[in-house]
């Protein structure tokens, strides 16, 4: 099979489901129904499901040139996906939209068994077509700058290449990724230090000009090793990891529990539950994939420094002086491989919402053993449609139609919206929370609509009345 016969096999299997479904809200005239921020994986996976089922006026925005959305030709610097070959992805249900059908057309059930891990250019290529095949409507180079309501809609200002846009949306979707609704997580040692001596792993690094320089990296996660690995390989003199822990972790927790029951189930549990369950996964971590480990540890410049915590850093002759739970030292250049956090910090655009937006442990009931100012206390506390709830209510009604499909939702609804393994879910859940949301909003247009429609099924040739009952 050619790609050219995988597509047409995925035109007839979507005709075979009558997909997409025919348009049936209602239009309001110069408003758009659903704006999706963001066109990495997640916001593909979300304006495709919407258009399947039938609102059709829908489009999303990024802010990246096309064909670089997301992460996989920016700042992933892995060489491969952690996930399996095998996973399905944000194909939405259809076999001939999955990476492995893209993959197999291409190179051949030989190629797909030789496959180990995806490359993650490969994966961007996936993701290009699917946006290709699906002819999704998508404006890149395009910014969100200001979100906020507007009576029963949401006023939408945009950075275009033409100018500043503004538009009127009934519903927003931020599909926006692994910042979620903030920025990098940055150790409260380098606040204030010149930004030319350190970078956080997400932002844009000029590996080249690492070439025969030190360089730290903080932490042990994927991001904190793939940094690590690409500046040994751009040529740095040395590499110092710190690692606060005493060893790296081993074993990724969430795995064990991987299954349809856990996509479909975590969402619904109670709130102890899902605190449980992701403070235990947090409190283990998640470790580095093995290959991206040995690609630094072959290199004998680099350097693993085990229970040694960032305790400050400061510019001294030119350079940057480190210090450390064992010592001091200095280097050129650091990364901060820490991850992200939720506090709306870096976000301007969403300024006028932020501060009504309900987080975890702003909740009576959020543990007193947890701090509200950590990672699961900053993260938003969504309702079952994705969309933020109110700290007063009444105070921000816009939020009740501003849907939150990016990694800060992990903890209200699971690992649906921001990693490849229940994408699709996440995706499901949302367009069909959204289109039932529609239909019960214009329910008195969709009964206009009811007994409106005149279309006989029967000429009334089709019988004759009898004349009179049996006797």
């Amino acid at each position: 099979m050619s790609l050219a016969d995988l597509e047409a096999r995925l035109a007839e299997d979507l005709s075979l489901l009558n997909l997409p479904a025919a348009p049936w809200v209602p239009a309001r005239e110069g408003v758009l129904d659903v704006l999706v921020v963001g066109a990495g994986m997640c916001g593909l996976a979300a304006l495709a499901e919407l258009r399947f089922l039938g609102i059709d006026n829908s489009l999303a925005i990024d802010s990246a040139p096309e064909g670089y959305e997301g992460p996989w030709e920016t700042f992933a610097r892995m060489r491969t996906l952690r996930s399996p070959k095998t996973l399905t992805g944000p194909a939405l249900g259809l076999p001939a939209l999955t990476f492995r059908a893209w993959f197999t057309a291409q190179w051949g059930a030989e190629g797909w068994e030789a496959l180990g891990k995806i490359p993650k250019g490969q994966w961007m290529d996936y993701l290009r077509w699917y946006r290709r095949v699906l002819a999704l409507p998508i404006r890149n180079e395009t910014r969100l700058t200001d979100l906020r309501g507007d009576g029963d809609l949401l006023a939408v200002t945009l950075d275009t290449p033409e100018g500043e846009e503004r538009l009127l949306a009934r519903r927003v979707v931020l599909a926006t990724g692994r910042s979620g609704l903030g920025g990098g997580a940055v150790p409260a040692a380098l606040r204030g230090v010149d930004r030319k001596f350190w970078a956080h792993s997400a932002d844009e690094i000029d590996f080249a000009a690492l070439r025969g320089r030190d360089v730290v990296v903080v932490g042990a996660g994927a991001s904190a090793v793939d940094n690590a690995a690409t500046a040994l390989e751009a040529g740095a003199a040395r590499v110092d990891l710190l690692i606060r822990r005493e060893t790296i972790p081993a074993v990724n927790k969430l795995t064990g529990i991987g299954s349809p029951g856990t996509e479909l189930g975590l969402g619904s549990l109670p709130d102890d539950w899902k605190l449980k369950i992701h403070g235990y996964a947090a409190q283990q971590q998640v470790p580095p994939p093995s290959h991206s480990v040995r690609r630094v540890s072959d290199h004998p410049n680099a350097h693993f420094h085990l229970g040694c915590a960032l305790t400050g850093a400061a510019v001294q002759d030119g350079r940057l002086r480190i210090e450390t739970s064992r010592g001091s030292f200095s280097t050129d250049f650091l990364i901060a491989g820490t991850g992200f956090r939720n506090d709306f910090a870096e976000r301007a655009e969403l300024s006028a919402i932020a501060p009504h937006v309900l987080s975890w442990g702003e909740r009576d009931d959020f543990p007193d053993h947890l701090p509200s100012d950590g990672p699961m206390g900053q993260s938003p506390y969504l309702a079952e449609d994705f969309t933020f709830l109110e700290r007063s209510p009444g105070a921000c009604p816009a939020l009740q139609r501003i849907h939150c499909f990016n990694d800060a939702a992990m903890l209200s609804h699971g690992k649906v919206s921001g990693d490849i393994p229940a994408v699709s879910v996440g995706a499901k859940r949302l367009g069909r929370a959204i289109a039932a949301a529609f239909f019960r909003e214009d329910i008195e247009a969709q009964f206009d609509k009811l007994q409106a429609y005149d279309t006989p099924e029967l000429s009334g040739d089709e019988y004759a009345a009898a004349p009179q009952l049996p006797s």
